[in-house]
């Protein structure tokens, strides 16, 4: 999947801060980069979007049908605005998860930027995204059902996350960011948005979770708003560089924090 905020650059120096355990955690899993790039016995991998856990959960289960299925939008015919609108119509009209799953990942690939973003009331609305040949990422779907065998995909908020985390795991989260500015408005991936509300609570998870014997790493912006939130935690600041507009040329290095209570 491509994701607004994905972990893949990242997993090296994640994989270094976790804890050794027998379960992986995540209350946040977005494209899954950690658990894909980690090798735990198991992984429990959660997130508030439905149509993301619906489509994990059919690649789990039938991983030879629903590659079959996905091959056939990915055609130069449906590389098209008017296409790409019509689908995105009929993603807005059903409520089957095969179609929406099949749907979801042609959006990801064909709308704009790989963004993944809902109206108000929860319509799917990223733009077409006009890219001369979409890939079809047949690899990467074998590979992500052969791991998926391993985990659990579950559609819930990161407190439910927590509360089923217990002794031999460790919870990774990688929750939509702090602005780095008082200017800058969160990002919000599911329809009902990550309030800064949102933000303390995790953080107050997190330190729950420790005292029951579950180790909790946290990523976010380092901003003092974030050091305040974490202030219970040992943390540590690596830089990293991350796009800040449209343009490619937009970038610039930026303080991320790695939060970890134990």
């Amino acid at each position: 999947m491509k994701w607004a905020g994905g972990k893949y650059k990242l997993v090296d120096q994640i994989s270094a801060r976790l804890p050794v355990a027998e379960r992986l955690v995540e209350p946040f899993v977005g494209a899954g980069s950690v658990f894909l790039n980690t090798d735990f016995d198991s992984y429990q991998l959660s997130d508030i979007n439905p149509d993301l856990i619906g489509l994990y959960n059919v690649l789990k289960h039938k991983p030879e049908q629903f590659i079959a299925d996905a091959q056939k939008l990915f055609t130069p015919e449906n590389n098209d605005k008017e296409t790409y609108y019509g689908l995105r119509a009929e993603f807005n009209q059903t409520t089957a998860v095969w179609d929406r799953s099949l749907l979801f990942l042609y959006m990801n690939r064909f709308g704009y930027n790989g963004l993944c973003r809902y109206n108000k009331k929860g319509g799917f609305n990223v733009p077409f995204g006009s890219y001369k040949k979409p890939y079809f990422p047949e690899k990467e779907l074998r590979f992500f059902s052969e791991k998926a065998q391993r985990a659990t995909f579950i559609c819930e908020g990161y407190a439910e996350s927590f509360a089923r985390a217990q002794s031999g795991d460790v919870i990774y989260c990688d929750p939509p960011y702090l602005p780095l500015s008082t200017t800058a408005n969160f990002t919000s991936y599911a329809s009902g948005g990550f309030s800064l509300d949102d933000q303390a609570l995790l953080a107050d998870c997190a330190a729950e979770a420790a005292q029951r014997g579950v180790p909790t790493l946290i990523s976010n912006h380092d901003t003092p708003v974030a050091r305040k939130l974490y202030h219970e935690s040992k943390m540590e600041t690596i830089t990293v560089q991350r796009s800040i507009s449209q343009s490619a040329n937009g970038r610039k290095k930026v303080p991320e924090l790695f939060a970890l209570y134990r």
